[in-house]
């Protein structure tokens, strides 16, 4: 669609001047990322230079007038559908979860790391850059949507206890959301899958790389069922799973 170029094109919007030329310089002047960036404090005119010009990778924030961080990634992906979209957001990931997950965030970083969130940024960018970048795609796969989403969306935090559980996710297990939410996400695994998930799951995404596949849940009445499973780290080292039933496996499960 556009000309190519050799130089990795940034285009960095925040709603705050200052933070938005902040991070901006940040990039610019690592010696390890050959990039040219762009500054743009209002959304909707990002997504205007999205649909003229070619970019590699935008790192926007969240909470912006006019247009969020996830709706400025969903306009955005109209126009370009792999482009590499970084959320660099004061607005905590477990409350936007569900939200990352179905628009399909590479990645998430917080603002509130002070200086470690900019040098996290950086390496998350760099892993951009090289193609190797994770992201919350249980909705989209190459950029467009899928045909199956994953329907049940929450947040494990760093001490391996919920933080946000989704009304979904909370229903594929038979639990409201508060019932789980500060409970050990070993809850809703058998004591086999626990181990499955600690040896073979958790250190696949620990390096932000992204799990899916299959794994076997337990719901509050003591049945099992077959459940689809996306696993993917924040920068500020949370997890977010995206679930789905696998019915007629789940079914086989149970008898």
């Amino acid at each position: 669609m556009f000309p190519l170029t050799d130089t990795f094109r940034l285009l960095c919007v925040d709603d705050e001047p200052g933070l938005a030329r902040l991070v901006a310089t940040h990039l610019e002047r690592d010696d390890d990322l050959d990039c040219e960036t762009a500054v743009e404090t209002d959304p909707r005119e990002a997504l205007r230079r999205v649909e003229r010009e070619s970019f590699d990778c935008v790192v926007s924030d969240y909470d912006m007038p006019g247009l969020t961080g996830v709706e400025l990634l969903l306009a955005a992906r109209e126009v370009e559908p792999e482009l590499p979209f970084l959320l660099f957001s004061a607005t905590g990931s477990d409350e936007i979860a569900a939200e990352m997950v179905r628009a399909g965030v590479s990645d998430y970083v917080s603002k509130h790391g002070g200086a470690d969130g900019y040098t996290v940024l950086l390496r998350r960018v760099k892993r951009a850059e090289a193609g190797e970048g994770a992201c919350f795609d249980a909705g989209f796969e190459d950029g467009r949507p899928r045909d199956v989403t994953l329907d049940g969306v929450c947040t494990v935090g760093p001490d391996g206890t919920f933080e946000f559980v989704g009304e979904e996710y909370g229903e594929l297990y038979g639990y409201d959301p508060e019932e789980l939410e500060g409970e050990p996400w070993q809850r809703l695994h058998p004591d086999d899958e626990v181990e499955h998930i600690r040896t073979h799951i958790i250190p696949a995404v620990t390096d932000g790389e992204r799990w899916s596949g299959t794994s076997t849940g337990l719901r509050a009445d003591g049945s099992r069922f077959a459940e689809s499973k996306m696993v993917s780290t924040t920068a500020d080292d949370r997890l977010v799973i995206s679930v789905s039933p696998l019915d007629a496996v789940g079914r086989a499960a149970d008898d």
